[in-house]
């Protein structure tokens, strides 16, 4: 059977507009989450404030601020950084999981909740929170090199929670898998991923017309609308995935 994009969309847009509540939730859900984590674990506003003394505050690069900075001041950016780090990866795994265990179960035409999708993926989830701490180290990596080496390498791994979740592979023979599946269907994925990319940056973009909300709510909203688009590419994923099965 001949899988065309057009298709993909049309089953893609069908599935989120009939399961728009249950994904705004789950993407509202794991958004906070997410923040919440990240709130417990940022240094307070106190130490946060070091961050802005000294020579550090006067750099005009990066690398400069970080050599300029006092050992304390690296402490704090550090702790900070991987705070930030860590609830991402937390908020978009569990956002995986659910929605890799929302999709099968409405398609096999059961009723199911938010919670009842990332509890049902909990077993699943250590695996995806190690896949997905992988594919964003290797990506991020390709966006340090070049632009086009990044994009690459998410449109190569896109398909590896997929692979992970559905044949019970390994994290790293997920990846390899992933990589074989994608290049074979380079024209289907890539432009989904690419939009993504681009939706992400313009969320991104939103943030600096949010400052009249409280800088958490803004936070939940914004990671929330950024989780939404992600589940969009998930269900699209999913679909290409389970026709090629």
């Amino acid at each position: 059977m001949s899988i065309t994009a057009a298709s993909l969309y049309r089953d893609t847009g069908n599935f989120f507009r009939h399961q728009l509540i249950t994904i705004v939730l789950m993407a509202l859900l794991t958004s906070f989450i997410s923040v919440l984590i990240g709130h417990g674990l940022t240094p307070d506003a106190d130490q946060m404030s070091i961050l802005n003394d000294g020579a550090a505050s006067s750099a005009t690069s990066l690398m400069e601020m970080v050599q300029n900075m006092s050992p304390e001041q690296q402490h704090v950016l550090l702790r900070a950084s991987a705070a930030g780090t860590f609830a991402a990866l937390v908020g978009n795994t569990l956002l995986l999981g659910g929605m890799l265990s929302l999709i099968p179960m409405v398609s096999a035409g059961q009723r199911v909740s938010a919670l009842r999708a990332i509890g049902t993926s909990a077993p699943k989830l250590p695996g995806l929170l190690l896949l997905t701490f992988l594919m964003t180290l290797i990506i991020q990596l390709g966006f340090m090199v070049l632009v086009v080496p990044g994009v690459l390498l998410a449109i190569t791994l896109s398909l590896s929670p997929m692979v992970l979740v559905n044949e019970k592979a390994g994290v790293f023979g997920a990846m390899r898998s992933s990589v074989r599946l994608a290049w074979k269907q380079m024209k289907l994925i890539a432009p989904a991923v690419i939009l993504w990319i681009v939706a992400k940056l313009i969320v991104l973009l939103l943030a600096s017309s949010m400052t009249v909300l409280p800088v958490n709510i803004a936070s939940v909203v914004l990671n929330g609308i950024s989780n939404l688009i992600s589940a969009i590419l998930i269900i699209y994923l999913s679909r290409l995935y389970m026709l090629l099965r």
